[in-house]
């Protein structure tokens, strides 16, 4: 197949999963074709198969804001015709699924149909589309789809519930590379943590995009009780609006010299495996991608039992689950852990298990195959079907 994927190309968890299930679907032998404003980041060293297609957006003084929507779906329309795309997938209802729509409009006036899927996230419904300002063109967006689908159940009920829809919503989780994303060597490991940690040291990691519903905050009070019992370090991967606040918690704290702010990395692979534990105390998470990532590198997660993660972690046997807020216990949690390692080595031998037996890519990318195949033959658009992903 010929697939037009468009997400936000920035750091987050809907322009990862974007990403990588395009890298995914070019190594099964699709021909994918990334259109966006800018390149995505994880586009690096894995992209035989795919193309980039950048959207520009005009500066038009009359313009007091660049009309990106717009000219999004013109850019998509131009390159859906000239590389006889066979559908569209659009990451993050807003605006995304609007401009897909539009594109579809304009090459319909042409005798041209070109279906699209819709894949939520997270956000887009639980935060932004709630807006009393988007609910109504969200609604209507994710309606008009030809497919929807979404990265757990929960957000699946969530939005059946807070939009009404009525129409099929299939879930088909996020995914992770068993094959990228696994653990070190015990030598090479031990090796590389020396960047960071003495031998007798723990490590301890949280990625996200430092944005208020990640709590990163909440991160380092609870690595602050966590040092007080175990020597440790800690390493934010990331970068975000809360980060200068979560810089001064950590002098206010004392613990500075713990703390490695390491800012945004494209090789969170080579980082991960180097951890002992993860935290994710978030506000809400639709599905918990970082904590995925995190357990196929053999490194549990200490997180929040909001959302979609409970449908990840299962409490107590490949991580542990707090409530939001609730710091010292997932301190104490922490450090019971960290100072038994057979029950530390037994959570990330789970936590491993569980990302290859339902969560590897080569379980999931054929999901979205078939997906694509039911949505073209729904449509009248049929290609021939393709064989599951080795």
């Amino acid at each position: 197949m010929k697939i037009g994927i468009t997400c936000y190309p920035t750091y987050g968890g809907s322009g990862v999963v974007a990403t990588e299930l395009g890298i995914e679907l070019a190594a099964a032998g699709h021909q994918v074709h990334f259109i966006t404003y800018s390149q995505p980041f994880r586009l690096t060293g894995r992209e035989q198969g795919i193309f980039y297609h950048e959207v520009p957006v005009s500066n038009y003084p009359l313009f007091e804001y660049p009309p990106y929507d717009l000219a999004l779906a013109s850019r998509t329309a131009e390159v859906a015709e000239y590389y006889d795309l066979d559908l569209l997938h659009v990451h993050y209802a807003i605006p995304h699924s609007v401009s897909a729509l539009l594109a579809r409009q304009m090459l319909a006036a042409r005798g041209r149909h070109l279906p699209f899927v819709t894949t939520l996230h997270g956000t887009d419904i639980t935060l932004v589309g709630l807006d009393r300002s988007y609910l109504p063109i969200t609604r209507f967006a994710i309606e008009q789809s030809d497919g929807v689908t979404s990265i757990s159940q929960y957000l699946r009920e969530r939005t059946v519930k807070e939009f009404k829809i009525k129409r099929e919503i299939e879930v088909i989780p996020n995914f992770v590379n068993c094959d990228f994303y696994v653990p070190l060597d015990p030598e090479v490991r031990a090796e590389k943590r020396q960047r960071f940690a003495a031998p007798d040291e723990k490590i301890l990691i949280h990625l996200s995009n430092f944005r208020p519903v990640k709590r990163v905050t909440d991160t380092v009070e609870t690595f602050a009780r966590v040092v007080e019992k175990v020597p440790a370090h800690l390493l934010l991967v990331g970068d975000g609006p809360d980060r200068s606040a979560a810089e001064y918690l950590a002098h206010k704290k004392g613990i500075q010299e713990r703390v490695h702010f390491l800012g945004k990395q494209e090789s969170v692979n080579e980082l991960l495996p180097l951890a002992d534990l993860m935290l994710m105390p978030s506000e809400l998470e639709s599905f918990g991608l970082a904590a995925l990532e995190g357990m196929a590198c053999r490194v549990p997660t200490i997180a929040t039992n909001v959302g979609g993660v409970p449908e990840l972690i299962e409490d107590g046997v490949n991580g542990r689950l707090f409530p939001v807020g609730d710091v010292e216990a997932m301190a104490e949690a922490a450090a019971d852990l960290l100072l038994d390692p057979a029950k530390l080595e037994a959570m990330a031998d789970a936590a491993r298990k569980t990302a290859q037996q339902r969560f590897c890519s080569s379980k999931i990318i054929p999901l979205y195959e078939k997906y694509y195949e039911r949505v073209l033959e729904r449509t009248g658009s049929g290609v021939e079907p393709v064989s599951p992903s080795s």
